[in-house]
């Protein structure tokens, strides 16, 4: 084991995935989502395909057991994808990163009750912290409805975020049971192809021609992604998941600071209350696996930033 270089990878993985949806975000007032997830997805694949095949998994990375779990985590993890693109449209970066970090607490709802995993009071109660700090993140926006036009689609927005965590959320629990028959790299490939695929069946709602810098942008979402992909599944390889999981929320400082130096995004005080609480919660929950000797390595390098 490597921790340093684990912790290292992991924050480049973080600060790439970051990178990724800033720039869904600057063409997201033109592009529709699903084209960005099409232009995501499809030049994420090249660099996927390369570091099978410099490891030698290349030909594990196509071999598939259960076919159709690729299919149905393909499209769960599309539509989460899909709603997260979606959401940055009308949100400030930082606020739907919060958001996003509604998904591991809603994976400790849906362990217990699609898989029978027993879930303690200790995470049941870390579980309503997290949640309080959503409420707290969506309260602003759910008390917008009715408002002006803006508002309402701010509001819209944000309830289209959650419905993301929501998939992202069910997506991990596909995971969790696919690696037991599956290799990771064949559920990193496989998710790549059906998400490209699936994304083709947006065309009809409106795809667009990019502008060339346009095109670079979407171009780039795929190659950035598909390296936060390497890096995030290499983190794994040299220090412990319970170790590197925590610096998955250091995507909050890089939000905040891309946020407002780019989109000239300020976070107000009650956002940043709610994703502490949010994000307190979250690293409750995962010292708290690491206690109960609960591994998720696996299902964590197969993750993509919204599954």
């Amino acid at each position: 084991m490597q921790p340093l270089r684990g912790i290292a990878f992991k924050l480049i993985a973080v600060m790439c995935f970051i990178t990724m949806q800033s720039l869904v975000k600057a063409v997201s007032t033109d592009v529709p989502a699903g084209e960005s997830v099409f232009f995501r997805s499809l030049f994420a694949l090249p660099v996927i395909i390369a570091w099978l095949a410099l490891r030698g998994d290349l030909r594990t990375g196509l071999r598939v057991a259960r076919p159709m779990d690729h299919v149905w985590r393909g499209f769960i993890g599309t539509c989460a994808m899909g709603a997260m693109f979606a959401g940055l449209a009308f949100l400030p970066l930082p606020e739907v990163t919060a958001l996003t970090y509604a998904m591991p607490l809603l994976v400790v709802i849906f362990a217990a009750m699609f898989l029978n995993e027993s879930v303690g009071i200790f995470r049941i109660g870390a579980v309503v912290l997290g949640l309080t700090g959503v409420l707290i993140v969506l309260a602003p926006r759910v008390t917008s409805f009715g408002g002006d036009t803006v508002k309402m689609m701010e509001a819209v927005g944000a309830l289209i975020v959650l419905l993301g965590a929501v998939c992202g959320a069910l997506a991990q629990i596909f995971i969790r049971k696919m690696v037991q028959t599956e290799e990771v790299s064949a559920i990193v490939f496989w998710f790549s192809c059906t998400s490209t695929g699936m994304a083709l069946l947006t065309v009809p709602f409106g795809w667009v021609v990019p502008t060339p810098a346009q095109a670079v942008m979407l171009v780039l979402t795929g190659l950035v992604g598909g390296l936060g992909q390497i890096f995030l599944t290499s983190s794994y390889r040299f220090a412990d998941a319970s170790l590197v999981a925590p610096f998955d929320y250091a995507s909050m400082l890089f939000a905040i600071l891309i946020g407002y130096f780019v989109f000239a995004e300020v976070p107000t005080s009650q956002m940043l209350l709610g994703a502490a609480l949010i994000i307190i919660a979250g690293i409750i929950i995962i010292l708290r696996e690491r206690q109960l000797g609960i591994r998720r390595e696996k299902a964590r390098q197969a993750k993509t930033p919204y599954n």
